[in-house]
């Protein structure tokens, strides 16, 4: 179960959401929002995000993108290593 703060707020479902809205953002056109995406991500620390952020590594256009989700990808694995 996750843990339950105020009205009945479940954290794992926020953090599962906030994760997929993310996600979704990562095939924007603008950088900055696909950059700031990525940030967001690596905070969560979400192993669901891995998959994802593999593909931007390996597809996106902009050079930036690319090292920023492969920095996420992999503070995200060591993350959940522990």
């Amino acid at each position: 179960m996750g843990t339950f703060i105020g009205e009945g707020i479940d954290l794992v479902s926020v953090n599962k959401k906030l994760v997929a809205y993310h996600i979704g953002r990562l095939k924007d056109k603008n950088v900055s929002v696909r950059l700031k995406s990525i940030l967001e991500l690596k905070e969560l620390g979400d192993p669901d995000a891995l998959t994802a952020l593999q593909e931007v590594y390996k597809g996106d256009i902009d050079a930036e993108v690319r090292k920023a989700a492969q920095e996420a990808g992999r503070a995200i694995f060591l993350k959940n290593q522990k």
